[in-house]
């Protein structure tokens, strides 16, 4: 397996870090072929015009992250726009002060393409669209550029995009602002470009400001925000996209706020985006919310505490852990297996060794010995996650690396790495029941 040293270095310096790499997610992905095989199942009814919603549930270090962004390279590279952001006490999906609006800004702000997957994509969108109108426009008609004819062919085919999209809540506005996009790129006026672009980041803080600099009475706001995403959504089909997929993470710091009433405006809003996907009021579109089973589940200030969400989320009678609906709304993530997690730690130790550029010192046995302790520490069966097992095995590299007269093996079996071990009453360590484990 190789890797180019930009790669490995942000995967190991963000696994390092306890976040997950926005690249290099192939080299490392173990495991969650069930939940990515549900995931992409929805991409394909997006692809086909559809919708779909689903919130991704485990606990902090489980995968919840590393799921979203491997859905979120997924698709980019099967042509589709994506979004993402994560809550905050200063981006919730409703609020009083802006709070909306600001997630609205950072999803906007975080456009992403196959050819710009680090995010502010939305100007290089709206230039490809107009170019692929006009080079459509020259193979369909064998027109010259600077005919009067091709001018007027263009347009056509640029406001019957326009027209589609003006049949839609606040779409008359939206396709006018495309409208002027259009006529300042033909003209090269960059500066009324960018005031287009601006509206559309939501960065117009009053109507009187966007009235006198775009000549248009409205602004994007807390209220409204999400009706652009859709508007969004359809637009991206129309220039040639697979479709829009938007990822919202960090639910938790809806479950945080310590007021009941604006935390059930959060859900309310959660309910409205679910129904429109659900019910068809969207297309091409899809929103995937990352989150923890207590801001889910808990009915005193988690989303089950509005009903209308709960009646709509909560598990039937007939899944249990061996049989999971994979198909319901809500994806429930296991704990990888220690299997998966030896597999794991062995492309770590690749990965590593390219980057520093030395032979492995760990053998197969130590990777064994290794997930032995850490899966035989008390609790570790339902609390172990792998961000914990990942930082504990980076360390272990870094020191074996750093330090080569370093014995791995008593490292390994020393107090300081196997504290937590169970002691069951024969005094031995509890990791018999990985005997399975062949060396």
């Amino acid at each position: 397996m190789k890797i180019p040293k930009r790669i490995a270095s942000a995967v190991m310096n963000s696994l390092k870090g306890g976040v997950v790499p926005r690249v290099g997610l192939p080299y490392i992905t173990v495991g969650r072929q069930i939940e990515i095989q549900a995931l992409v199942h929805d991409v394909d009814i997006i692809a086909d015009g559809g919708a779909a919603f689903r919130f991704i549930v485990g606990k902090y270090g489980s995968g919840k992250s590393f799921l979203i962004q491997t859905m979120r390279n997924y698709v980019m590279d099967r042509n589709f726009v994506t979004a993402d952001a994560d809550l905050s006490p200063e981006r919730r999906l409703q609020g009083t002060k802006g709070q909306g609006l600001a997630t609205y800004k950072e999803l906007i702000r975080n456009l992403s393409t196959k050819t710009r997957p680090e995010g502010g994509a939305l100007t290089l969108i709206l230039d490809r669209w107009i170019s692929s109108v006009q080079t459509q426009t020259v193979a369909e008609s064998g027109l010259e550029l600077d005919s009067p004819a091709f001018g007027k062919l263009v347009e056509q085919k640029i406001f019957a995009v326009v027209n589609d999209l003006s049949e839609m809540v606040h779409g008359f506005d939206f396709a006018r602002l495309l409208t002027m996009y259009y006529h300042a790129y033909l003209t090269g006026d960059d500066e009324s470009k960018a005031k287009v672009v601006k509206w559309f980041r939501g960065e117009y803080g009053t109507k009187t400001e966007a009235k006198a600099e775009l000549g248009v009475n409205i602004i994007i706001t807390d209220e409204d925000w999400y009706e652009y995403l859709k508007l969004f959504a359809r637009f991206f089909q129309q220039a040639g996209y697979g479709g829009f997929l938007i990822f919202i993470d960090e639910l938790v710091n809806l479950y945080k706020l310590p007021n009941s009433i604006t935390r059930q405006y959060n859900y309310e809003k959660i309910l409205t985006m679910y129904n429109d996907t659900l019910q068809g009021k969207a297309q091409y579109m899809g929103i995937f919310m990352g989150g923890t089973p207590q801001c889910v589940e808990d009915t005193r200030r988690g989303i089950y505490s509005y009903e209308a969400l709960r009646s709509r989320l909560a598990e039937g009678r007939f899944g249990t852990a061996g049989a999971r609906d994979m198909l319901a709304p809500v994806i429930r993530l296991m704990p990888l297996t220690a299997e998966e997690m030896l597999v794991l730690v062995e492309k770590l130790t690749d990965i590593h060794a390219q980057l520093y550029a030395y032979t492995p010192r760990l053998s197969q046995e130590d990777f064994v010995t290794f997930i032995k302790i850490e899966f035989g520490r008390i609790g570790a069966d339902t609390n172990i996650t792998p961000r914990e097992v990942i930082r504990d095995y980076i360390e272990l590299l870094n020191l074996s690396y750093q330090n080569p007269a370093l014995n791995v093996t008593e490292l390994l079996h020393s107090d300081q790495f196997s504290y937590a071990v169970s002691q069951p009453e024969g005094g031995e360590p509890a990791v018999e029941e990985f005997a399975e484990f062949e060396l």
